[in-house]
């Protein structure tokens, strides 16, 4: 088990899925949990949760898109639980799904803003003080679709390729300053995500089959896993939850 005792975590998109899961499972190591969505009440009733349940958690309301939001969130995330040790670039969107010729330009802008812009925003603000203090962990949770094209997915295709790219310069420039910056590829998840996927009908992951997919904690698990000691031998690299040896060394099996 990690222990993260007196570290402090921002787990962004912390409203549901993944993000949800891994504030769960970053408080019961121990850590200060900020979390963040643009869903505010959900948060403030997770973070309600996990203090009811002796852990330490706070929620902001926070687009990730908007870098002054952001900044402010880390601000306030110092203020009440002190330097921040971890973030964990979650937050994402997929839709809407649809052919380039038929997305709505906003639309396919918007998917951007979150997915690329979103983690840009979230480095940038806390890489600061982690370089002033020698030490910091950023996860990014990336994806498959990062090096493959998919029908309907140009925008998450491209903002998923793109988040890795700032995984891979993050650590070209600051790996040696002791930030580890990592890109954790799940794999196919049991989130809302997947319901939307299979309802439009569009290219080979709308039919596989739900039973495949895997449980949100299990990608929540192996961040925290890579924010323990063995983190650091995959800095700047893409970790991928379909390889079995690294699900054997998360304890995922």
């Amino acid at each position: 088990m990690i222990d993260l005792t007196g570290k402090t975590a921002i787990v962004t998109g912390a409203s549901r899925g993944i993000g949800s899961a891994t504030a769960r499972e970053f408080a019961k190591a121990g850590a200060r949990v900020m979390l963040l969505a643009r869903s505010g009440d959900a948060i403030d009733a997770l973070a309600s949760e996990i203090r009811a349940e002796g852990g330490q958690a706070s929620a902001l309301s926070c687009d990730v898109s908007d870098y002054a939001a952001v900044s402010s969130a880390v601000t306030t995330t110092e203020a009440e639980f002190g330097p921040v040790d971890i973030l964990i670039n979650n937050a994402g969107i997929l839709e809407p799904i649809g052919a380039l010729v038929d997305l709505d330009p906003e639309d396919w802008h918007r998917v951007i803003d979150i997915n690329v812009k979103g983690v840009f925003n979230g480095m940038r603000a806390v890489l600061p003080g982690m370089i002033a203090r020698g030490a910091g962990t950023m996860i990014t949770v990336g994806s498959g679709a990062a090096h493959n094209a998919l029908e309907g997915w140009s925008h998450y295709c491209t903002s998923k390729a793109a988040a890795l790219m700032l995984t891979r310069a993050g650590d070209k420039e600051t790996g040696a300053k002791g930030i580890v910056h990592i890109n954790l590829s799940p794999g196919t998840v049991a989130t809302e995500m997947q319901v939307v996927i299979k309802a439009s009908g569009i290219n080979p992951v709308s039919q596989l089959d739900p039973s495949i997919h895997i449980p949100a904690d299990w990608p929540a698990r192996a961040m925290l896993w890579l924010c323990g000691p063995d983190g650091a031998q995959y800095a700047g690299q893409e970790v991928s939850l379909r390889d079995e040896d690294i699900r054997r060394r998360a304890g995922l099996t």
